[in-house]
C-alpha cells in the first residue's frame, strides 16, 4: 500500500514536483496535470514520479455524464474520455468520477431517480462508451462509491461491474462514503474487509478520511479528518496490505498542510 496526498508549495519543474512528496513521506500522488498538457510535459512527469518511487493514483474527472441536460452530460462524458486517456499516457492507476447525478441543479446531489432502473441503464451506457473510446491497456476507469447514487455499497458495485462487463472498468474505493447507515458505522471494520475481500485488485486506489456520527435524530454521519471518527483504520490497512503493494491510499478534503500532514501520521500509525 502506497500514502499519498496534496502536497505544497511551488516548484519549478517535475523533479522538483516529484522530490516535494519525497520530503513530505508519499510514496503516491494525484495527478499533477491535465489533459491540455503536451506530449513530453506528460511523459516528464511520469519519468519524474518513476524516479522518485512514487505511483500516480488516479486522474479525477469529476463532472456529471448523466446530467438531465444533454450538453452537459456531453461534456461530462467528452472529458471523461480525455482524463481516461491522460491516466492511460501518464501511468496512472485509474481514471475516477462519480457515476452522476439526476438532481436538477447539483452535479453530486441526491434525487430519487438516481436509483431508478432507467438511470443504472444509463450509468453502465455511459461507462462503456467512456471506456471504449480509449480501450486502456494500463489504466481503469472507475466511480467513486458515493451515498446516494450508485455504487454505494458491495451489491451495487458488484452489479455494475456485471452490467459493464469490461476488464478496464475498475473499482475505487472509499469506505467512508458507503458508511450511510448506523448500522454500518457500528461495524466499518466488517464492511471494509468484506467488500475488499470481494473485489480484490479489482481495487486501483482508494480514499482516506473518517467518519463520525452523533445521536442527533434521525442519522447524522459527518465527514472528518482522519483519526476524528469511527472508521477502523486497523482494519483499513490490514485489508489494503492483502492487495497490489502498489494501491494508492490517498489523503483528500483537508485544507492545510498541518492537516494533511496530521492526518498522514495517525495513518501511518497503522502501517
Amino acid at each position: 500500500m502506497r500514502l499519498g496526498g496534496p502536497i505544497f508549495g511551488d516548484w519549478q519543474d517535475p523533479g522538483e514536483w516529484a522530490q516535494a512528496h519525497v520530503r513530505a513521506g508519499y510514496t503516491a500522488t494525484y495527478c499533477p496535470v491535465d489533459e491540455t498538457a503536451d506530449e513530453p510535459t506528460v511523459r516528464a512527469y511520469a519519468e519524474a514520479a518513476a524516479a522518485a518511487g512514487l505511483v500516480i493514483a488516479e486522474v479525477g474527472a469529476w463532472s456529471n455524464p448523466i446530467s438531465l441536460d444533454a450538453e452537459i452530460a456531453r461534456k461530462a462524458v467528452e472529458l471523461s474520455i480525455a482524463r481516461l486517456d491522460l491516466a492511460e499516457r501518464i501511468g496512472a492507476r485509474c481514471c475516477v468520477n462519480i457515476a452522476g447525478s439526476r438532481h436538477p441543479a447539483k452535479w453530486d446531489g441526491p434525487h430519487p431517480d438516481n436509483y431508478s432502473a432507467a438511470t443504472f441503464d444509463l450509468i453502465v451506457e455511459t461507462v462503456r462508451r467512456i471506456v471504449d473510446a480509449v480501450r486502456p491497456r494500463r489504466a481503469a476507469y472507475t466511480l467513486e462509491c458515493m451515498y446516494w447514487v450508485p455504487p454505494d455499497s458491495p451489491a451495487s458495485q458488484a452489479r455494475l461491474l456485471r452490467a459493464v462487463d469490461r476488464a478496464a472498468f475498475g473499482v475505487h474505493f472509499d469506505p467512508v462514503n458507503m458508511i450511510n447507515s448506523a448500522e454500518r458505522f457500528a461495524d466499518t471494520g466488517g464492511f471494509i474487509r468484506d467488500f475488499v475481500g470481494q473485489f480484490g485488485n479489482r481495487i486501483k486506489s482508494c480514499h482516506a478520511k473518517d467518519v463520525a456520527m452523533s445521536d442527533e435524530a434521525i442519522v447524522h454521519l459527518t465527514e472528518v479528518a482522519p483519526g476524528r471518527g469511527g472508521l477502523d483504520f486497523r482494519a483499513y490497512l490490514d485489508s489494503l496490505a492483502t492487495l497490489d503493494p502498489d494501491t494508492p491510499l490517498m489523503l483528500e478534503h483537508l485544507t492545510t498542510e498541518a492537516e494533511y500532514a496530521a492526518a498522514a501520521e495517525h495513518v501511518r500509525g497503522f502501517m
